[in-house]
């Protein structure tokens, strides 16, 4: 069978972390005669080659190549590259992991699309990932109508026969951003790139110990070298204009304007911030002309200025200014509006612990600003002739592995007077829609803890924050709702007050326990309860009934309608002489569905059916001389010997 997919892995004294990317690597949809997995062992000096082997004794998918430590992951990829038989490559690092479909997907869409670059959308465990580029599938990319410079690391498909044709490897050596010099020679090169946003394919996982290799501080002279050297491809493949001037403004903001700002320079010791702005100062007078750093954000173009000038201590002063900026997001309201969670909040930039507030005429500020008041006004007032396009986003994102989706939201931006009017706030108040059948690109979320995130761009800034806090008293509680299939409940976490999702998760937060014995009806065989849940569509439901003394559980079916109502036929004969505790599985449908305890129980005998408190664990006597109780009452015997 021909090989759809070789994997490429360099792996260098990974130690057990390794286990993850084995296990995803082999845990993959695509049919095990469909890919391969080489991993190129880069001199390691731990137990991982020995462990390689084994696993390639083992497995047929695995090939193990060893060779001499080359310092660098880049040598190691070109060799996986001349050893591969797939008609695409996929590089992985050997601390990161793939989604379980990610080959099977990537592959398929990008035989569809006929691509020679496949990007899959990427989530990232600690680490920082693209959010634009994955709003949507692209089946048709290119740097000049998709964000494609965004994601330049090697994590993606590349047809083989388009890497043998152009010759496209890894520059090789003890060097940076080899990944930088391939991907964007690669996306200038293709003739089609097309990029996967509806299934997380990629996760990238950062390390405990902070070792991962891209982390680390660069030497700011080699760093900028070969930073030049991405600059050179772009030059090569690209005529000089906008779609050139687009491309370095990737380089002048990530790897230069981000490295000068806030508590990332002011961190660093003082002789290095110095080096380090002496070379970004020489990079960016020798490369980029006045196109490059026009269309910054606000606070961008400002340190890209003061940059341009070589003016250092009114970066360093800029830079602390910035430190007191942050994001605050107010959650207003949390509803459940026929089967969808409507969220309302509003969102503002604070400075100092206060909202920030800009000058209310814009003016005609000077560029380039003269002194850090000059900055400000100038950041302020390009603020708010831009504050009509932004856009708050909502994140819905796995706790565990970090992937997240955008939720539809509508804005309305307000502009409020402060003090004598001469400065206004800018506060966005927003409300999202979330669907549980459709949050996650189309799909319904997976058991497990969802957050709730906010992500707001607007002046140069781009701050995510939790949706919260929520102060404890008044604030929104919407009930659990069985919708898609699955019990999701909204909750407020106990550590940031920030608002979450339960998906088919929780069991004694649902509030099922508010139910009191009187809210029961039954008359005859028929069974009644209205339960605190949201439910926007009738539903299939299963009623248990377990004997309080050892025997034989009954499983009823149950109808779960519109308001919460849960009614069932009850078999009586089957059931008299006995007491029964109840629980409710609410997505029979669902594969592992829970039952969730219901706080009351069914006492049967010759005269009907009684209901009664279910008894707290261990009081099956107290049960007993509860139901006697309500046994002699109901019959006018008075209070039975005993209590």
């Amino acid at each position: 069978m021909p090989v759809k997919v070789s994997v490429i892995v360099p792996v260098h004294d990974p130690g057990p972390r390794i286990e993850t990317c084995v296990a995803s690597l082999l845990g993959q949809s695509l049919p095990p005669g469909e890919y391969e997995v080489i991993f190129v062992d880069d001199g390691s000096t731990d137990a991982t080659p020995a462990l390689l082997d084994a696993l390639a004794a083992e497995d047929a998918r695995v090939r193990v190549v060893h060779q001499e430590n080359s310092g660098r992951p880049g040598g190691p990829r070109n060799v996986g590259i001349d050893a591969a038989r797939g008609e695409y490559v996929m590089f992985v690092d050997d601390d990161d992991r793939l989604g379980d479909e990610a080959l099977e997907r990537m592959y398929a869409y990008g035989v569809a699309n006929d691509a020679d670059v496949v990007v899959g959308k990427s989530a990232g465990h600690g680490r920082s990932v693209p959010v634009e580029l994955f709003r949507a599938n692209r089946p048709r990319a290119d740097v000049a109508n998709a964000p494609l410079i965004d994601s330049l690391t090697p994590h993606k498909m590349f047809r083989r026969a388009f890497l043998e044709r152009t010759g496209l490897r890894f520059p090789e050596g003890r060097r940076r951003l080899e990944d930088h010099v391939f991907v964007t020679e690669a996306y200038l090169r293709a003739d089609n790139v097309c990029v996967l946003g509806d299934y997380v394919c990629y996760y990238h996982v950062r390390r405990d110990d902070g070792s991962n290799l891209s982390l680390r501080r660069p030497d700011p002279v080699g760093y900028f070298k070969d930073v030049r050297e991405a600059l050179d491809v772009v030059e090569r493949y690209t005529a000089p204009g906008p779609v050139r001037d687009s491309l370095f403004r990737r380089w002048l903001r990530v790897e230069m304007v981000e490295r000068l700002r806030g508590r990332r320079f002011l961190d660093l010791p003082e002789d290095y911030r110095r080096e380090l702005f002496a070379e970004i100062h020489a990079v960016v007078v020798e490369r980029f002309g006045p196109g490059v750093a026009a269309p910054l954000q606000p606070a961008q173009r400002v340190v890209a200025a003061l940059a341009a000038e070589g003016r250092y201590d009114d970066v360093v002063a800029f830079a602390q200014w910035e430190t007191g900026v942050a994001l605050a997001v107010g959650p207003e309201d949390v509803a459940w509006q026929e089967g969808v969670l409507r969220i309302v909040f509003t969102a503002e930039l604070t400075h100092d612990g206060g909202p920030m507030a800009f000058p209310s005429a814009a003016g005609s500020p000077r560029w380039p600003p003269r002194d850090l008041a000059g900055a400000v006004r100038l950041l302020g007032a390009e603020t708010v002739d831009r504050f009509d396009r932004t856009v708050p986003d909502l994140l819905l994102r796995e706790r565990t592995g970090s992937a997240q989706y955008l939720q539809p939201v509508e804005v309305v931006r307000e502009t409020v007077p402060t003090g004598d009017g001469s400065r206004v706030r800018l506060v966005l108040r927003a409300t999202a829609v979330l669907d549980p059948a459709t949050a996650v690109s189309g799909d319904a979320p997976g058991e497990g803890l969802w957050d709730m995130w906010v992500r707001v761009r607007l002046g140069g800034w781009t701050q995510e924050v939790r949706l919260g806090p929520a102060a404890r008293h008044g604030r929104p509680a919407p009930p659990a709702a069985v919708v898609a299939g699955r019990v999701v409940l909204p909750y407020w976490t106990e550590r940031h007050a920030s608002l979450a999702l339960d998906v088919g998760h929780a069991t004694k937060r649902l509030g099922l326990g508010r139910v009191a014995a009187g809210d029961v009806s039954v008359e005859e065989d028929r069974f009644w309860v209205v339960l605190p849940l949201h439910v926007p569509e009738s539903a299939d439901a299963v009623l248990r009934l377990v004997p309080a003394k050892p025997g034989v559980a009954w499983e009823v079916v149950a109808a779960l309608s519109p308001g919460g109502r849960l009614e069932a036929v009850l078999p009586v004969d089957g059931l008299r002489g006995r007491t029964w505790l109840t629980a409710v599985c609410l997505t029979p449908e669902t594969e592992g569905a829970r039952f969730h305890p219901l706080p009351f129980a069914l006492h049967v005998d010759q005269d009907g059916v009684l209901v009664v408190p279910a008894p707290q664990p261990g009081g099956a006597r107290r049960l007993a001389r509860r139901v006697r109780r309500a046994l002699y009452q109901v019959l006018g015997r008075g209070t039975p010997r005993g209590g």
